[in-house]
């Protein structure tokens, strides 16, 4: 029998219409195909609109970016692969050797890390300071200084930045400033409304909100830094996953509903562990005991968030009881999902710490952090009364780990 003529491996045109679908479509393709030369040389140089490579953009990646540029008031964003890829995007985008970057002394554990270890190795210096106090940011400038990194509420201790201060002095002594806007989100502070030049989220986190998509967003400015950064994230291979885009392009519609529903939920449950018997402390920015409650009303209005940080009796066996006990909650090192989850800094976002530098940040055995979701209120005061209840029936001196 002769061979029969077969198209495999042909490819087919994505069926066109006078109807669009109403939901995003993925596009997972790694390349995209050029009619010629010249036409390829008007995309890489501006001239004509489209795509060439995936580690140099996609259209869902595009896509997203192009809706958190407008909730931040930013344009020209871009995504990267993780909010530490959009972090190390913007200092390995802008800084040199020989240049100098303070950051804020209680940044995420692993911007804390990366500023401790892997910039001074690349022969950027580096300063950590209190962002809280403004005059301590200045006594850490120096003339080569050309970045300031900060947060705007600090995790996992919820401290709140002197912005004002910080904004202002940076413009007099020509440093840029980048903030990490992840806790915050701009439902609560859009920092480029503020002065700020750089904009950071792990969009991970409560952009997302689902858990499912590990994803960065950085924005900047001026268009030549941007551009910078750019050019490092797409050498570095940065890279976003269409299918992650498209999930957290599917989150952001339910976005505002989800925080507001959130932070509700943390502003009661700050007030109701508070009155436990057996909780020490409870951190959260509107609460009059706040550290910096007055700046938080100053700067977020009503918006104190949606974490909550509290401490129990410092003690490793009193912190694997309450986590034990409170079943119905995820103890996970995350934040920002659409459920409740519960965190412990020393085991997870701080352990690379020394047990000296964490307890100096306040962050001890009997710290939490919680990421509160959209749950009943009633659900989740339960569930932690019990769980702080079954914490001090602990013995001290249980070393067992988490």
């Amino acid at each position: 029998m002769a061979d029969t003529p077969h198209n495999f491996g042909r490819r087919i045109p994505w069926p066109g219409g006078a109807a669009q679908a109403v939901g995003t479509p993925i596009q997972p393709s790694v390349v995209y195909r050029s009619s010629d030369p010249d036409a390829l040389d008007d995309r890489y140089e501006g001239r004509a609109p489209g795509y060439s490579y995936a580690r140099e953009g996609h259209p869902n990646a595009d896509v997203l970016a192009r809706a958190i540029d407008a909730m931040e008031g930013a344009e020209g964003g871009i995504v990267t692969g993780s909010g530490m890829a959009a972090i190390t995007a913007v200092l390995l985008g802008f800084l040199r050797p020989g240049d100098h970057v303070v950051g804020g002394d209680q940044l995420y554990g692993r911007s804390l890390r990366l500023m401790r270890e892997d910039l001074p190795r690349l022969g950027i210096a580096t300063t950590l300071a209190d962002p809280t106090d403004t005059a301590a940011v200045a006594a850490a400038l120096r003339p080569e200084t050309r970045l300031l990194l900060v947060e705007v509420v600090s995790n996992p201790t919820l401290r709140v930045a002197d912005m004002d201060g910080l904004l202002q002095l940076c413009r007099e002594r020509g440093v840029r400033v980048a903030v990490d806007n992840t806790f915050t989100t701009p439902r609560a502070y859009r920092p480029m409304d503020h002065g700020a030049d750089i904009v950071i989220h792990s969009v991970t986190k409560l952009l997302a909100g689902h858990s499912d998509a590990t994803l960065g967003y950085v924005a900047a400015r001026d268009p030549e830094l941007m551009a910078a950064i750019t050019d490092f994230a797409v050498t570095a291979g940065l890279t976003a996953s269409p299918f992650d885009c498209w999930l957290a392009e599917r989150g952001l519609h339910s976005f505002a509903l989800r925080y507001d529903r959130a932070e509700a939920n943390a502003a009661a449950l700050a007030d109701h562990l508070a009155a436990l018997p057996g909780v020490r402390r409870v951190l959260y920015p509107l609460r009059p005991d706040h550290p910096d409650h007055n700046r938080a009303v100053h700067l977020l209005g009503t918006r104190g968030g949606t974490m909550v940080s509290f401490e129990i009796a410092d003690d490793r066996g009193a912190a694997n009881a309450l986590t034990r006990a409170a079943g119905g909650i995820p103890f996970a090192p995350t934040l920002g999902d659409i459920g409740t989850t519960l965190s412990h800094p020393a085991s997870s976002s701080h352990r690379g710490m020394t047990d000296a530098a964490r307890r100096a940040l306040g962050v001890g055995d009997g710290f939490f952090r919680v990421s509160v979701g959209i749950e009943e209120i009633g659900l989740l005061t339960e569930e932690f009364t019990e769980a702080v209840r079954v914490s001090r029936e602990v013995p001290p001196g249980d070393a067992t780990k988490i």
